[in-house]
């Protein structure tokens, strides 16, 4: 074995001389005490660091804190609320069914205004129990009569409702003149929904109360 293989053999035994001494004093830090000056440097602050880092939270003077029966009864009054009130809609899928499309129904007649105003053009609203749908006159003009479909934002030229969902109305179809504005007040409501799509007469104005 040469001087090289030696020396590292050497170096291995202290290191591991010195780890062996550090699990002592973490088991027992009175050798410390016991222990020349030299002994106490090459040791003292490894072993007083890794004595520290096992230690227990209790030990450093860390206190766990749990729920209060009060934070608990809160928790409990909470989810009893969510329960009674949020469940019940949650799993109710009609009601976001109606909701969404009464949605969807109020945009396509906002659009159908818009459009007759920006293209001066009659813009013809036909509805059934399950659609509604949109063409557009011609020419330009109050007399002209809607003869090509109206393509919407979203594709096709009409909205269908979910299964289940229904309309009813006040009439069938009506239009929108080039001011956007129609000659008699609307009347829109979707099943499961509690609010009427209303379009107001003259104005044309689309809301829902």
């Amino acid at each position: 074995m040469n001087t090289t293989d030696q020396n590292y053999r050497l170096l291995q035994e202290i290191e591991a001389s010195r780890l062996f001494l550090i699990m002592a004093c973490q088991q027992n830090p009175q050798l410390l005490e016991r222990a020349d000056e030299r002994i106490k440097q090459m040791f003292g602050s490894g072993a007083s660091h890794n004595a520290t880092s096992l230690q227990t939270p209790q030990q450093m003077g860390v206190k766990e804190r749990g729920f209060t029966l009060i934070e608990l009864i809160m928790v409990i009054v909470i989810a009893g609320i969510i329960a009674i009130f949020a469940a019940p809609r949650m799993f109710d899928a009609d009601a976001f069914k109606s909701r969404g499309f009464s949605d969807q129904v109020q945009a396509t007649l906002r659009y159908a205004q818009k459009i007759a105003i920006a293209q001066r053009r009659n813009v013809c609203v036909a509805m059934t129990a399950a659609t509604v749908s949109l063409s557009i006159a011609g020419a330009a003009g109050t007399a002209s009569a809607c003869v090509a479909n109206l393509p919407l934002p979203s594709g096709g030229s009409s909205v269908t409702a979910p299964s289940n969902i229904t309309l009813a109305y006040t009439s069938a179809g009506f239009n929108f003149d080039a001011l956007g504005s129609t000659a008699t007040r609307q009347t829109i409501t979707v099943s499961g929904e509690a609010n009427a799509i209303v379009v107001e007469a003259g104005t044309g104005y689309v809301h829902s109360p």
